[in-house]
């Protein structure tokens, strides 16, 4: 009998991404999470060696549908695309929920979904629908009662206890720092796993976020934001668990596309552009068409 593993599709996944997840949040190094979103991005970040990777809504709203991330992607959306992603990778997924889309009842059936879909730590935020960018202006927030009910919702919705709840709150832009920590000790007695406060403006502010919270921190390092961009290693000094990477690979796809198109409506030819590509086989292979030939082979009549 052939071992599942051989199968290309994800099949090949290791069990356990959920309670690796957890042990992962709990080390001694900063754990980096990498922005995917779609599969060639979850793809390279796995086969760059990295822990776990981060399902970036600003990221699938520009690819899926062409729009920035005003709230536009609705919850099937969202879900389609991340069992997709869940099921060609084997390290755990952190996916951004958003709001939860709705009130508990709906964060219920999400938390439940994703979970079914492979996911293992769901981020839930305390904006109102539509909600915006984190490091946009425009941002609105529900009351912290509200957000205390989505939380309990997602924690009692959840079938594995290792599933990760992350716990956003965007109240520092305009409410200040202080009621970003008001908001964040809340949502750690209301059972969040994680707590994640959106854009500090300093290195001090985020050292205040890390001392602050009762519980592992992450941090957002969006490149031109409104956080610094801080080294890993210096996080975890500051006393965070986890960073995300949520656009960097999109900002590089997409300079590295409009290098290469430049080039070639210049020169009329990629030629110039080939050592900076994957090859044919490269490519393919980072989607196992070896696999996928062997299985095939195997398999005919």
């Amino acid at each position: 009998m052939p071992d599942p593993h051989d199968y290309p599709l994800g099949l090949r996944q290791s069990t356990g991404r959920n309670a690796a997840l957890r042990r992962q949040i709990a080390a001694p190094e900063v754990l980096v999470a990498p922005g995917a979103y779609d599969c060639v991005g979850a793809r390279l970040i796995e086969q760059a060696g990295f822990q776990a990777l981060y399902l970036t809504g600003s990221g699938m709203s520009m690819s899926a549908l062409g729009a920035p991330d005003v709230g536009l992607m609705s919850f099937s959306e969202v879900l389609d695309r991340a069992a997709r992603v869940a099921d060609v990778v084997s390290i755990p997924v952190i996916v951004d929920a958003d709001t939860g889309y709705g009130g508990p009842l709906n964060v219920i059936r999400t938390v439940r979904a994703f979970e079914r879909a492979g996911i293992s730590g769901i981020q839930i935020e305390d904006q109102s629908w539509p909600k915006k960018c984190g490091h946009e202006g425009g941002r609105n927030l529900v009351s912290t009662q509200e957000m205390i009910g989505r939380i309990k919702a997602a924690v009692d919705a959840r079938i594995d206890p290792d599933v990760a709840i992350i716990a956003r709150t965007d109240a520092r832009s305009d409410h200040g720092l202080q009621a970003a920590l008001d908001r964040a000790a809340s949502y750690v007695e209301a059972g969040a796993d994680v707590i994640f406060v959106e854009s500090p403006e300093n290195e001090q502010e985020l050292a205040e976020v890390a001392r602050s919270v009762n519980a592992p921190v992450l941090a957002n390092m969006v490149e031109g934001g409104r956080t610094p961009i801080v080294p890993a290693a210096r996080l975890r000094e500051l006393g965070f668990a986890m960073a995300i990477y949520p656009n960097a690979i999109t900002r590089c796809f997409t300079y590295a596309g409009t290098e290469m198109l430049r080039d070639l409506a210049t020169t009329g030819t990629t030629a110039g552009s080939a050592d900076r590509m994957l090859s044919h086989r490269q490519l393919w292979s980072l989607f196992e068409y070896e696999k996928w030939t062997a299985t095939e082979e195997r398999l005919k009549a």
